[in-house]
């Protein structure tokens, strides 16, 4: 069956970032579950040698955030609306063009949000990621708010561009139903930062890493930067809650973490409190294979 959506009631409008700076604390350690302190690389910058596909777990980092990473500046002057629109209306699959610098007119594509320091974060080829610089513009044709399945409306899509939500190949069933391809399932009960806020339009969550049982029951060791998931036994239709029969797909967006309840970020892309999503497996399922086909 095809899957009918909204696509052509959507606005696609402007939005703009700058590439930030990484960020240190006057304390610098960070101290995990078992009482061990260091200091890790994490968020912001241009990270040269993590990008999608690549592995989400096992790094010497703390939420470190793959290729490039965006906010706008002007929230630092009392104005925090411009980079609430930046994360709000930015969408996965996005083309983002550089606008300022040595590689102004590369383009890219958006790869996910990271809440709490809310940035938006974009993939381009090793040869731009060279040619760019910390305070670079980047400017979004954001498409994707809205996005809606006219035959199934109680599914909810959030922060996809129309063409990446075509690109997943997903199939529909007669009975109301969507199978979705995933690398992974995770058990809402390992969900941690970012749970329970109160929409799922910008942000993520994590998946806790600390269990070992659960981590070799479901395979999570393996799990790479832009890999789509379902967590099961949730929803993020109007909030990130746990929900038995629930479904919901997340794009993994940054790297594994040491601090006690987070760890590898799942920016949400789809939900259906009523289970009508059904994961199936695809080792394949991940953005550096979807952008492909853009």
């Amino acid at each position: 069956m095809k899957i009918k959506t909204n696509e052509d009631k959507l606005v696609c409008q402007s939005v703009i970032g700058e590439i930030t700076s990484p960020l240190g604390g006057i304390n610098p350690y960070r101290i995990n579950p078992d009482g061990h302190s260091d200091i890790y690389p994490g968020v912001g910058g241009i990270t040269y040698n993590v990008r999608i596909g690549d592995r989400a777990c096992g790094l010497f980092a703390d939420h470190v955030e793959p290729g490039v990473s965006i906010s706008n500046f002007t929230q630092f002057s009392g104005q925090p609306g411009p980079n609430r629109a930046l994360n709000l209306f930015s969408c996965v699959g996005n083309v983002a063009c550089v606008v300022s610098g040595e590689a102004k007119g590369a383009t890219g594509r958006v790869t996910g949000k990271h809440g709490g320091i809310d940035h938006v974060l974009l993939d381009f080829s090793p040869k731009v990621l060279e040619q760019l610089v910390i305070g670079d513009k980047i400017q979004i044709k954001a498409v994707g708010c809205g996005l809606g399945l006219a035959d199934h409306p109680t599914i909810k899509l959030l922060n996809m561009d129309p063409a990446l939500f075509t690109a997943l190949g997903i199939k529909a069933h007669q009975d109301g139903h969507l199978e979705v391809p995933v690398t992974h399932t995770i058990p809402a009960k390992i969900m941690g930062s970012g749970i329970g806020h109160s929409h799922s339009n910008s942000g993520d969550y994590d998946i806790q890493l600390f269990d070992k049982p659960t981590v070799d029951e479901y395979g999570l060791e393996n799990l790479r930067l832009g890999d789509f998931v379902a967590i099961m036994d949730a929803d993020a239709t109007y909030g990130r809650i746990y929900k038995t029969g629930g479904v919901v797909i997340a794009i993994i967006v940054h790297s594994d973490c040491v601090l006690a309840g987070h760890g590898p970020g799942a920016m949400v892309a789809m939900a259906s409190k009523d289970g009508l999503i059904i994961p199936k497996i695809d080792a394949k399922a991940n953005l550096s294979r979807y952008f492909k086909k853009l």
